[in-house]
């Protein structure tokens, strides 16, 4: 007689739910004097299983002549050996991505053939690498990492570059594993464009432009999972090609490009704490948190330069008092970009970076995730997006009910209420009917402005603090006008707050309508 298998136990049941361990390939870049070394750098050195064995390489980048592939995103990348292939500078908008992905090509061409963007037009190089690609095996416990170095030049008419770019390819927690490790040591981090877009810079002296921007497109996301992966690697992303800008401190964006997508970061990580919610969880949000503390200063200080006290300079422009005031002021905002500059050349940005990969590839939350948890994960993300959103709203709401009456520091708490649920907004929308959802948004991203303007005055006074001198008359003077001025412009500016807030609670909420 046939007998049925017994079912498994629990703890079997679960653990058939664990994601199984998937390959990873991450790119990395590193200055060309420690890619130089970088074979006998001792970590690699101790894990070495084969002798490195290195090839010549070039690879040549082809376009039309009018540049007609590459206003469509597209180029043709021709290997020294193999096919040529026609690969894009950026990956899909809809498309799952993090730093350090190497995008496959998007076709293989024949010798002669021409891509259809290129509408028949004749293909010629306009920037080529040559060097040398150095291979070998590494033995991290039980599982093979394999590290391809490129080392060369890229070259084009007018222009020549040294790039180095290491390739880590294997199980992904040991890939992740032995590029935290070497993280830790030397100057290596994700690109955050392709060779093949760098090469075009090169070419045409453009600036490299993000492959990702804003915040997350969770379009087309299925599940309540896919929303939370899709907007953790958007984000990652963004964070990535603004930090180098925000390292720079030429001007202001950079700080607040990847000031906003850290926040996104965690803003994402405390509303997804429902179904991912674990120790890897809490610890990159600290590390989020850490990095914040150093932007916070910085862009305070260019907030204030660029808004308050440039009318302050208009309203007293020849007043020696003001002046060094604001000489003072600058003082202080290059040494905030001073401090925040030593740790992005450091270590713990690059480590920040990779626990965000680490998080992302290696999925903590299913591995302690119960069956509830994991059905929730698995299901269309509307209904936990609707619970999220509508608590957050209700929130808001009750807190700003007395707007009118309310004191400063009230309006910065409702600032915060709105900013969390903006944040929030903006990942849920896109799986919502866009129209509605941006006129939520729009005006949402109003009153959050014009309480930013009220809460830019308070950080402002706050500011002066840090330039008081004792017994300087003058100095004494200037903080007093520029704290008046913040004062009566808190007050003016209570008109916008109340017709934004107004015009917010006349909209019905994108996520309930029908």
């Amino acid at each position: 007689m046939n007998r049925a298998a017994p079912e498994p136990p629990p703890e079997a049941a679960e653990a058939s739910e664990v994601p199984p361990e998937q390959p990873l390939s991450l790119e990395f870049s590193l200055p060309v004097t420690e890619a130089a070394r970088l074979q006998r750098f001792p970590i690699l050195a101790a894990l070495r299983l084969t002798r490195i064995t290195t090839s010549a390489e070039e690879i040549r980048w082809l376009d039309t002549a009018e540049g007609a592939l590459a206003a469509e995103g597209l180029l043709v990348e021709a290997p020294r050996r193999g096919p040529r292939r026609l690969v894009g500078m950026a990956p899909p908008v809809a498309a799952p991505w993090h730093p350090g992905l190497v995008a496959p090509p998007l076709a293989l061409l024949g010798p002669h053939e021409i891509p259809e963007a290129a509408e028949g037009e004749p293909l010629t190089p306009f920037a080529a690498f040559s060097g040398k690609r150095q291979t070998q095996r590494l033995s991290l416990g039980e599982a093979e990492v394999q590290a391809s170095l490129l080392l060369g030049h890229l070259r084009s008419v007018a222009a020549e570059r040294e790039v180095a770019r290491l390739v880590l390819a294997g199980p992904a927690p040991s890939v992740l594993d032995l590029a935290q490790r070497l993280a830790a040591a030397l100057p290596l981090i994700p690109p955050s464009q392709s060779l093949a877009a760098e090469a075009l810079g090169l070419a045409t002296g453009q600036a490299p432009k993000p492959r990702r921007r804003g915040a997350p497109d969770t379009y087309g996301a299925e599940s309540l999972e896919a929303v939370f992966t899709l907007a953790i690697g958007h984000l990652l992303e963004v964070a990535l090609f603004y930090a180098p800008i925000a390292r720079a401190g030429l001007d202001s964006e950079g700080v607040h490009q990847l000031r906003v997508a850290l926040r996104r970061l965690r803003s994402l990580l405390k509303v997804f704490r429902p179904v991912t919610d674990g120790p890897e969880s809490r610890a990159l949000d600290g590390a989020l948190r850490d990095l914040l503390k150093l932007l916070g200063p910085a862009r305070d200080w260019d907030v204030f330069l660029a808004g308050i006290g440039a009318e302050m300079a208009k309203l007293s422009p020849d007043d020696r008092r003001m002046l060094s005031l604001l000489r003072a002021a600058e003082g202080e905002r290059q040494a905030a970009y001073q401090a925040l500059a030593a740790v992005l050349d450091g270590p713990a940005w690059r480590l920040t970076l990779l626990e965000g990969l680490n998080f992302l590839n290696g999925q903590p939350w299913r591995l302690s995730a119960d069956a509830e948890a994991r059905t929730r994960l698995d299901a269309p993300p509307q209904g936990f997006a609707a619970m999220v959103l509508e608590k957050r709203w209700q929130r808001l709401c009750k807190a700003g009910a007395n707007i009118a009456a309310m004191a400063p520091a009230a309006l910065h708490e409702l600032r915060l209420d709105a900013k969390r649920l903006r944040y929030a907004a903006e990942v849920f929308a896109p799986i919502f009917p866009p129209k509605a959802a941006r006129r939520f948004q729009r005006r949402l991203a109003a009153v959050q402005e014009e309480l930013g303007r009220s809460n830019d005055a308070a950080v402002a006074r706050d500011l002066m603090q840090a330039l008081e001198r004792d017994q300087d008359r003058g100095r004494a003077w200037a903080i007093g006008m520029v704290q008046g001025w913040c004062l009566a412009r808190s007050i003016t500016d209570r008109d916008g707050v109340l017709a934004a807030w107004k015009k917010l609670l006349a909209k019905e909420s994108f996520w309930s309508a029908d």
